[in-house]
C-alpha cells in the first residue's frame, strides 16, 4: 500500500516532548500527582477507587508497581516505528478491557510478568536506548501511567532521548491523558468498536466506544498528525489502529468515517488483518467471531477506509 507522508521534522533537529516538562520542573509535579491519584483510583473508566498505594487492586489487578511481562526490541510493530533497530517495548500485564478474544490472554487477563519499582523501569528504558532502538512503546499503558512517570524521571536524568509511544487499547481515563499531556510523543489508540452492545459483548465495557471516541480526540489535541522525519520513522502525533473483525462485528465503516470527520483525512490509520480465535471464544460462546476473516472482508474494510476520503494508510494493512 502506498503511504501518504508529512516530513516536518528532522531527526537531527528532534526532541522528546517530556524534555521541556523535565527541565521546568513539571514532570516532577506530575509525578506526584499522578501518585496522589492512585490512591484512589479513577485512572480508567471502571473508577475502581481502590487506594493502590497500599496494594488494593480491582480490575487491573496492579497495585503501587507496575507489572512488567517483557521488555525487547520489538520488530513487529509499523514501520515507521519499527524502522532497522526496532521498537522498544515495555509490556505491561494486566488490561483493564476484558476482550473474549484476546491474543494475550496470560499478559492481558492473568497478568504474567513481575512488580518492577521505578529504577528498574527506566534502567529497562535506558536499556532499549543502548540497543538503538528508535522510540520508548509503553503497551497497555492505561493502568500505570503514575508508575510510568514515576520512571520517567530517573530515565530522562540519566539520559533518556527517545521519542514515548504511548500503545492503547484506548480504554482511557481523561486523568491519565491529563498526566500525559506534553510527555507523550505518539499516542497509538487502537478503536476496537463502534456499537455499546458489540463492546459489551466482546470487551465487557458497554461504554468503550464513547469513550475511546473522547479518548482519541483528546491525543488529536495534544499531538495533532503523525509526522515522520527523512527516514520515515514516526517522530510525533496520532496513529490509529483498527482490528478487522469476522462478520463486521467492530462496525468498520462508522469508525473510518468518524475518523476523517473528526480527525481529518490525514490522520494515518493501520488497518490489522491478524484477527484469529483465541482466549474465549468458542464455537459455543461466540461462534460468530470463531474464525479468522476473509480476504473479501478485509477488501471491504479497505474499500470503507478509502470511501471516507482517508488518505494515509500505514504500508503494512494488508490481508497477508
Amino acid at each position: 500500500m502506498s503511504v501518504s507522508r508529512s516530513l516536518a521534522i528532522t531527526s537531527a533537529s528532534f526532541q522528546p516532548a517530556y524534555l521541556k516538562l523535565w527541565e521546568s520542573g513539571e514532570l516532577s509535579r506530575r509525578v506526584k500527582l499522578g501518585l496522589e491519584k492512585l490512591t484512589a483510583c479513577t485512572l480508567c473508566p471502571r473508577n475502581c477507587h481502590v487506594h493502590r498505594i497500599e496494594d488494593d487492586t480491582k480490575v487491573c489487578k496492579t497495585g503501587r508497581y507496575a507489572v512488567v511481562s517483557s521488555y525487547f526490541a520489538h520488530f513487529g510493530e509499523e514501520r515507521c516505528l519499527r524502522g532497522s533497530r526496532g521498537s522498544g517495548t515495555i509490556f505491561f500485564s494486566s488490561c483493564n478491557l476484558r476482550c473474549v478474544f484476546c491474543q494475550n490472554y496470560g499478559i492481558s487477563w492473568q497478568g504474567e510478568g513481575r512488580a518492577t519499582k521505578p529504577d528498574e523501569l527506566a534502567e529497562m528504558m535506558l536499556h532499549l536506548q543502548d540497543k538503538g532502538c528508535h522510540n520508548i512503546n509503553f503497551v497497555t499503558p492505561a493502568h500505570v501511567v503514575p508508575q510510568i512517570l514515576e520512571a520517567l524521571l530517573p530515565a530522562v536524568e540519566r539520559g533518556l532521548r527517545l521519542p514515548l509511544v504511548y500503545n492503547t487499547s484506548t480504554y482511557d481515563s481523561a486523568d491519565s491523558l491529563a498526566l500525559m499531556n506534553g510527555i507523550v510523543d505518539i499516542y497509538m489508540p487502537d478503536f476496537k468498536f463502534w456499537d455499546p452492545d458489540q463492546a459489551r459483548r466482546y470487551a465487557k465495557a458497554p461504554d468503550y466506544p464513547d469513550t475511546a471516541r473522547q479518548v482519541i480526540k483528546e491525543m488529536h489535541r495534544q499531538v495533532g498528525p503523525l509526522v515522520m522525519d527523512e527516514h520515515g520513522l514516526a517522530m510525533r502525533g496520532l496513529l490509529v489502529r483498527h482490528l478487522v473483525m469476522p462478520g463486521s462485528v467492530a462496525c468498520t465503516p462508522e469508525i473510518m468515517q468518524w475518523i476523517a470527520r473528526e480527525l481529518g483525512a490525514e490522520t494515518y490509520v493501520n488497518l490489522m488483518a491478524q484477527y484469529h480465535p483465541a482466549c474465549r471464544v468458542s464455537e459455543t460462546e461466540y461462534p460468530e467471531i470463531d474464525r479468522c476473516i476473509t480476504g473479501s472482508e478485509f477488501r471491504q474494510a479497505l474499500d470503507a477506509f478509502y470511501a471516507a476520503g482517508l488518505a494515509r494508510l500505514d504500508s503494512d494493512s494488508s490481508p497477508g
